[in-house]
């Protein structure tokens, strides 16, 4: 297996790209070649492409998104601390290397190969990426939301562990949004219901939309209350009008988005990604405060969307205790981190073993406040 580095995934063609991928949208040709488009990643986003591909033959075999970064916007597994020991100490934390998801914390396949059962090829892809980093002199490599293979894979190379508290939906095989309810203890019920009465209450009709179905003023519509919530939180998106636009006629077969409308005017949306049997939740905005609507838009409609299509889960997006009683799981997503410098990888171990008995009382009482009947608290 030939290994190179690419700073663009444009000359890989898609076909042979999204035959590694799988079905994740978020690992798709389509996103990933958008987010370039649209300088959220590359250019001045502190981004910077550096996709490994493995080809056999001419045929490519096995690929890694990776990216040299600047910064720590995007990434939802935490280093701030580590970055401003490095600076207290006189030393360069930036750049990195990150081995993700762009802006998408949604655990998946990162060693994309074609044949995922191949040990010696995993082991290939990972020596080559760690020489990368040690002849590039990063500070370090972190790997994010990792699926079980691969964190085991990265595991045996003896890279460090990190875990963090996601909330998921798991569809039970319920027969429809009622009989899902129906496994609530009695007030976690009458609350789910009391929030929906209210949306409906307010005048408040929504509707759900496809890729193809949307038009350009919901995507206007959209992105106006997305910049807004990004606003709200003292950021500016990484994301333009365009880029929702690109995605929204290529990629059309994985969207679902979720409007709601007062008066005849979009007031809400909700982007959500789709795919054999995962729903992820992923942007919403708001013009105007109306009491439960961020719950009835962003969760409601989506776990109904689940039953009706069967799709298996609902991945919400990162953190959220507030999901917890309205129906979802704590589960752990799990990262590999690599640090070049041997005083600092000993310090951030001890640090990040702490950090993991913390998580684990952590997740043990979350676990109690189940609303599950045969979970109450």
């Amino acid at each position: 297996m030939k290994l190179t580095i690419a700073e663009s995934i444009e000359p890989t063609p898609a076909a042979a790209w999204d035959r590694l991928a799988g079905d994740n949208p978020f690992l798709s040709h389509a996103f990933l070649s958008a987010l370039e488009h649209h300088q959220a990643v590359g250019g001045e986003s502190g981004w910077e492409p550096r996709y490994l591909l493995g080809h056999q033959d001419g045929r490519l075999v096995a690929a890694v998104p990776m990216y040299l970064k600047h910064h720590s916007w995007g990434e939802f597994v935490f280093d701030w601390a580590w970055a401003n020991v490095y600076e207290r100490n006189g030393l360069a934390y930036y750049p990195k290397l990150v081995i993700a998801t762009p802006y998408t914390p949604v655990p998946g396949a990162r060693l994309l190969m074609e044949d995922r059962n191949d040990p010696q090829t995993a082991a290939q892809l990972i020596s080559y990426i760690i020489n990368y980093a040690e002849t590039e002199q990063v500070s370090s490599l972190h790997c994010l939301f990792l699926d079980q293979i691969d964190d085991q894979r990265l595991a045996q190379q003896s890279l460090m562990a990190r875990a963090d508290t996601q909330y998921h939906w798991v569809n039970h095989d319920y027969e429809d949004f009622d009989a899902f309810l129906a496994q609530l203890a009695s007030r976690h019920r009458k609350k789910v219901k009391r929030e929906r009465r209210r949306v409906s209450e307010a005048n408040i009709t929504v509707q759900l939309l496809h890729g193809n179905e949307i038009t350009d003023e919901q995507w206007q519509n959209f992105y106006r209350f997305h910049c807004v919530t990004y606003l709200k939180r003292g950021h500016q998106t990484p994301f333009t009008i365009d880029f929702f636009r690109e995605i929204g006629h290529t990629m059309a077969a994985s969207i679902m988005m979720v409007v709601a409308q007062k008066d005849g005017k979009d007031v809400a949306a909700a982007l959500n990604f789709v795919n054999s049997d995962t729903l992820y939740g992923r942007y919403w905005g708001c013009h105007g405060d109306y009491h439960s609507l961020h719950f009835e838009v962003c969760y409601y409609r989506a776990i109904d969307y689940c039953i009706t299509h069967g799709l298996k889960r609902f991945e919400a997006g990162a953190q959220g205790e507030h999901k917890l009683i309205r129906g979802f799981y704590p589960t752990t997503t799990h990262s590999r981190h690599w640090i070049a410098h041997p005083g600092f990888r000993e310090a951030i171990q001890k640090a990040v073993s702490y950090e993991q008995q913390d998580l684990a009382r952590y997740q043990e009482m979350l676990c109690r406040y189940l609303p599950y009947k045969n979970q109450q608290s």
